[in-house]
């Protein structure tokens, strides 16, 4: 790209702000404003007959000149240093590599925090926003193992697994992004925003949208074509078949990504979906292993032992003894135990208060590998 080129660029940044204001305008259109009057400046100042003679339809025509009577491009663009937020266009060398090979690729992207070349090597993690304690402990086994390897952990910053899985990629010492459906100076959910900004230290939140964009019902369907879209590969944790995450896995095999999910209950509708593409061909994963598997990284970790858990009662020191990360049903445990179901049953109500065990549905369950509460 020439010197000429680059300052152009420059000076159009306001006006690339302004135009991510005007919903109908993507990439495509914004290539035919660039090639047609040479600069997204001379665009926003083009009169409406120039507009239209450019090959906007008039729908489009009238969504910009909607858009430019109330938005100033300079003011748009003081506003996003102010609140210290980066701007990606198209045409920027740092702009994501892996989103150039979608199609509808956002032309500008608003960045918090840091995106690395190490981010390269992504991993998308995807799932219900109501998930069980087996979901939960899944999501921080594959999340964290992930970010040990070297892997970015790319979710949507939403309740649920998204949330674990930020949260236990960043516990890992690793790197983690997030995409949200609102702008920037919007923490959506609310109850996220320790989280948004521990993402900021090790890691970006990216948006699409312009600040001050509310997290509307049609921002997340089309987000989900980024999330699945950064990452090589997108796995499926616990998802119902309602569930967004359809729609995040749909993108992700128009886009030519992996799709891999994580067995569940028959029993359990969180698992409807995953259990479903299962079926269809998805990859199964029974541990961090598959995944790196698809991603060509090598050196999964090593699984650390499951740590010492102090036990209050000899009932709870035989259940200790004989419970692991694989699920047994409480009709194994009491036998390998040498209890009866009603003592086993008791003990096991008490632990999983505790948190030194997890019920991954029907009365199955297995050792966590914390104890929340004492």
């Amino acid at each position: 790209m020439t010197e000429s080129a680059v300052t152009t660029i420059e000076h159009d940044l306001p006006y690339w702000i302004a135009f991510s204001r005007v919903p109908s305008v993507g990439r495509v259109r914004i290539g035919l404003l660039e090639e047609r009057f040479g600069s997204l400046k001379a665009a926003w100042e083009a009169s409406t007959s120039e507009l239209g003679a450019s090959g906007l339809t008039s729908a489009v025509v009238s969504a910009i000149e909607q858009v430019r009577r109330v938005v100033e491009p300079e003011r748009e663009l003081e506003q996003v240093c102010n609140a210290n937020v980066r701007v990606l266009t198209w045409h920027d060398s740092n702009y994501p590599r892996a989103f150039r090979t979608i199609d509808d690729p956002p032309p500008i992207l608003y960045v918090k925090g840091t995106l690395e070349p190490d981010d390269e090597v992504r991993a998308t993690i995807v799932g219900t926003r109501s998930p069980t304690p087996y979901g939960k402990e899944v999501t921080r086994q594959l999340a964290s193992g992930l970010a040990e390897s070297g892997v970015a952990v790319v979710s949507g910053l939403a309740r649920g697994i998204d949330g674990v899985a930020h949260d236990a990629a960043l516990k890992a010492g690793g790197r983690t992004v997030a995409i949200i459906g609102s702008g920037l100076d919007i923490v959506y959910p609310p109850e996220h925003r320790s989280l948004f900004e521990r993402i900021l230290g090790n890691g970006a939140v990216l948006s699409e949208y312009p600040l001050g964009s509310k997290p509307d019902a049609q921002h997340f369907p089309r987000r989900n074509r980024l999330l699945s879209g950064l990452s090589a590969a997108t796995v499926v944790i616990e998802a119902g078949l309602k569930s967004g995450a359809r729609l995040t896995v749909r993108s992700a095999l128009e886009q030519n990504r992996e799709v891999l999910c994580v067995p569940g209950s028959i029993y359990s509708p969180e698992s409807e979906l995953t259990n479903a593409l299962i079926q269809e061909g998805a990859k199964l994963v029974m541990g961090v292993e598959d995944v790196l598997e698809e991603l060509h990284v090598s050196g999964a970790p090593r699984q650390e032992p499951l740590p010492d858990i102090a036990a209050d009662t000899e009932e709870e020191a035989r259940l200790l003894d004989v419970l692991t990360q694989e699920p047994q049903h409480i009709d194994e445990l009491s036998r390998s135990a040498d209890m009866s179901i009603t003592q086993a049953s008791g003990t096991l109500a008490v632990m999983e208060i505790k948190g030194s065990v997890l019920q991954v549905g029907r009365m199955n369950y297995i050792r966590a590998r914390t104890a929340s509460v004492r």
